[in-house]
């Protein structure tokens, strides 16, 4: 059983307003992550693991980001810009 996913409004994808707030958003959690990370390894004073916890994710969000960039510039959602 195939199941596909058709979308109606192509520009809603297509919209930069809405793939910049995604990829600010990713960007601030990345951030975020980072200086939780920061905050762990002064608290804990590197008997918890808490702050590997939080690198781990920042790792993930920066391949997840990273991943979907690049998505982005080979279906054509993100646009090239040549000079």
């Amino acid at each position: 059983m195939l199941i596909t996913l058709q979308i109606r409004d192509h520009a809603m994808i297509t919209n930069p307003a809405i793939i910049k707030t995604i990829i600010i958003v990713m960007l601030l959690l990345i951030v975020g992550s980072l200086f939780s990370g920061l905050m762990y390894m002064f608290k804990s004073k590197g008997q918890d693991d808490r702050m590997v916890k939080a690198l781990t994710v920042r790792i993930a969000l920066s391949m997840a980001l990273f991943l979907l960039l690049m998505a982005g510039f080979y279906f054509g959602i993100i646009p090239t810009h040549r000079f």
